[in-house]
């Protein structure tokens, strides 16, 4: 039996967080059954916008065809993919590398639980006073006839050659994404949606500023459809639907969401998961004490991010090291990187307009300011949400390029807790961070 104080299953960014924190105090193991990394750097964010900077350069030249920018940008898939694999191949060793040095213990395969305390591995066993689940997602896959034939992004974002005709299943983060990726490759995109709307939950009027954008990028939309069945077909697969729905392309990815992907059996140790995950306490605790869950893992109102998990497996270490306070998240921020950017932080623009008598909510369209001019992006446009009671900033809400910058921005001055005076402050102008000025 190889005793631990600590072991970890999952080394995607809550375990790797919780690991390294833990290392220099207490002994622990972490064990991982794919890619030491997890998904956002090897298969999710990190390779994802890697490509997206080649489809952003190829938009913003399309952009500043007026202003005198002539000719059209090319992408080399084959080279753009060694681009991204020059990052993602380095990864695994990396990070393992990284939990070596920080007197982390390692083993790779799959577990099993003997007992609430130990795990099992070919055979060995191991056993620790505190574990912690940190397994993350999977792409979810439709269940319906010939779903076997469907791919996924963990697919696409390593494909040697960008197929001529793709669909995407789905319209929510990863569709919008992939779809703005491969069109910019020079494919021919199409997305099957089973309503009219894309990313359920955020503002109405910024994801039609994004479905517009992404019309305008040649992407093509097929929306209120049910798909029933997929096949093979000559070209490739087949999408069949209601409503005599059909279309052949070269490959179909799905990209209706992402599952809990557990990886191990948690009969023997009476853990039941929900379809969201495993449902924790304020400590993250499931309703074995001694059994922690973190990460993409967990049944959780919380955007699942890598930030939040990071969070998470930071938390539960100090946890571990003896804090007894519950956690508490800080405000999250969320981006779409779609054929224009959309960012979000704090309270909701349509739940704000909902309460006038205290949110007061501050919708400018920027377009025609000196920042987005000189791009010609004519969607800009930043909510700005503040509590009438307070003064403080509560909300934003950032359509358009420097989404990315701005919005952390806006989660700083939110996350202060005090009233902000941009004008007390001076910005390297001219940029997106000066206009805050104006839009405090």
């Amino acid at each position: 039996m190889n005793h631990y104080d600590v072991i970890i299953i999952g080394a995607g960014p809550a375990g790797v967080a919780a690991a390294s924190a833990l290392a220099d105090h207490k002994r622990v193991m972490i064990f991982e059954r794919d890619l030491w990394g997890g998904t956002c750097p090897n298969r999710g964010c990190d390779p994802k916008k890697m490509l997206y900077r080649a489809a952003e350069l190829k938009t913003a030249t399309r952009d500043m065809q007026p202003a005198g920018v002539r000719g059209e940008l090319t992408i080399n898939w084959p080279e753009l993919m060694a681009h991204k694999r020059s990052y993602t191949n380095t990864v695994p060793g990396g990070t393992l590398t990284g939990l070596h040095a920080s007197g982390v213990n390692t083993r790779h395969g799959e577990l099993e639980f003997i007992n609430r305390y130990t795990v099992s591995l070919g055979g060995d066993l191991f056993d620790a006073d505190d574990i912690i689940i940190a397994t993350g997602r999977k792409p979810s896959i439709p269940d319906i006839p010939g779903a076997d034939l469907l791919k996924t992004s963990n697919e696409f974002l390593d494909l040697d050659q960008l197929p001529q005709r793709i669909a995407f299943i789905g319209a929510g983060y990863v569709s919008v994404e992939l779809a703005n990726i491969a069109a910019a490759a020079g494919a021919e995109v199409h997305i099957i949606n089973r309503s009219e709307t894309i990313l359920r939950g955020w503002d109405q009027r910024a994801t039609a500023t994004l479905k517009q954008a992404m019309t305008s990028a040649h992407i093509h939309w097929h929306d209120n459809i049910h798909l029933t069945s997929v096949g093979k077909s000559d070209l490739g697969v087949w999408l069949h639907g209601d409503d005599n729905f059909s279309l052949n392309v070269n490959a179909a990815f799905a990209a209706t969401g992402r599952s809990a992907d557990l990886g191990i059996d948690l009969s023997p140790i009476g853990l039941t998961m929900t379809p969201k995950g495993l449902p924790v306490d304020q400590f993250m605790q499931t309703k074995i004490p001694h059994i922690y869950a973190i990460g993409d893992a967990v049944d959780k109102t919380q955007p699942k991010l890598t930030p939040v998990a990071s969070f998470e497996g930071r938390y539960i270490a100090k946890h571990l090291l003896g804090m007894s306070e519950p956690i508490q998240y800080p405000v999250i921020p969320e981006i779409v990187f779609g054929t224009t950017e959309i960012a979000r932080v704090g309270m909701d623009v349509a739940v704000a307009k909902a309460d006038p008598e205290r949110y007061q909510v501050f919708d400018q369209p920027v377009s025609t300011w000196y920042t987005y001019h000189r791009q010609l992006d004519d969607t800009a446009r930043v909510v700005t949400i503040t509590d009438q009671h307070t003064g403080l900033l509560v909300g934003a809400l950032v359509v358009g390029l420097h989404a990315e910058e701005l919005i952390n921005q806006f989660t700083l001055i939110i996350q202060q807790h005090q009233a902000f005076d941009p004008q007390s402050m001076l910005f390297a102008y001219p940029s997106a961070s000066s206009d805050l000025q104006y839009l405090l």
